[in-house]
């Protein structure tokens, strides 16, 4: 009862002062998704480079809240990983869930403070957060993996990914060309 008392009152003081110690060093590129827009923007210096069609997450608008929820997190991440993939071709995952996740799920009852704290304590130890907490995990952007014409058509009309981005094999590709271990990835509606 306590620890939570104390959470209220200095989460935002936790917050500024853990994400700027994040240990991922962005580049000169951003992306920018939008998920209403279906959109992947690559930008550089405030410039957009590229734009890309996407497919996010089937659970519809909003943001990621919980394991199994289907959609896809709003909010500010970082790559952590770059890694080539047998079921999507290659996966960049991000920091989710990140520590204004973390907060809404300790608010929420999703996750008690054990696991609060080991997110919490991954971005203060600048380690990838825990994967395995109920506010899910391993979201990233990805392509298709084995392309057929049908997958193909699911991508360009539905959202069909269980939370992340995807974009076809040939695009994860070139996009992997502009982003490292850093990188910003900003998601809105």
């Amino acid at each position: 009862m306590i620890f939570k008392r104390i959470v209220v009152v200095l989460m935002p003081v936790l917050m500024l002062l853990l994400i700027p110690c994040h240990k991922l060093l962005a580049n000169d590129y951003q992306i920018l998704v939008s998920k209403k827009n279906s959109e992947l923007k690559l930008q550089k210096d405030g410039r957009i480079i590229k734009t890309y069609h996407i497919a996010t997450g089937k659970g519809g608008k909003g943001t990621k809240r919980k394991r199994g929820d289907s959609k896809t997190p709003l909010g500010t991440y970082r790559i952590t990983e770059l890694k080539d993939s047998d079921r999507f071709h290659f996966f960049m995952q991000l920091d989710y869930p990140n520590l204004i996740d973390a907060w809404y799920g300790y608010k929420n009852q999703i996750i008690d403070s054990g696991e609060f704290k080991r997110i919490a304590s991954a971005y203060k130890k600048r380690e990838i957060p825990p994967q395995d907490t109920q506010l899910g995990g391993f979201i990233g952007i990805h392509g298709l993996g084995e392309t057929t014409e049908k997958k193909l058509t699911i991508h360009e009309e539905l959202d069909w990914t269980e939370g992340c981005i995807a974009l076809t094999n040939e695009e994860i590709i070139e996009l992997k060309q502009y982003v490292d271990i850093g990188t910003q990835v900003v998601i809105v509606e």
